[in-house]
């Protein structure tokens, strides 16, 4: 009778010790930022303009519960795309003109013309 209580005990401590590792893993992987696609859409800030580089606009969110940013960029209707930083720096080169953008999670997007 002993015996079988010790191991059920070792169960269930095993059980809590994986549970709450897993939990662990999983609240870093989300609020890290490379998890950000499950987190409410609550979470995202609202968008606001950014640094306007070489004519292009650009509009970026950030997320109030992990490392991550996102970034709308476009010029007129010729062309547009959106930037996702989720816990690292995200980079695009635009089509048109080679103008190249990096967001980093925090939300600071930077661009740079292309060298002539």
């Amino acid at each position: 009778m002993a015996f079988s209580s010790r191991i059920s005990r070792r169960s269930t401590a095993f059980a809590l010790a994986a549970a709450v590792t897993l939990l662990g893993l999983a609240s870093w992987y989300v609020f890290s930022g490379r998890g950000t696609g499950l987190l409410p859409q609550s979470s995202w800030g609202p968008w606001r303009d950014g640094p306007q580089v070489n004519h292009w606009g650009v509009q970026v969110r950030v997320n109030s519960w992990s490392r991550a940013a996102e970034a709308h960029v476009y010029m007129g209707k010729a062309e547009d795309f959106t930037m996702k930083a989720y816990g690292t720096r995200a980079s695009a080169t635009t089509d048109m003109d080679g103008t190249r953008f990096t967001l980093t999670p925090d939300g600071r997007i930077t661009g740079q013309w292309p060298q002539k």
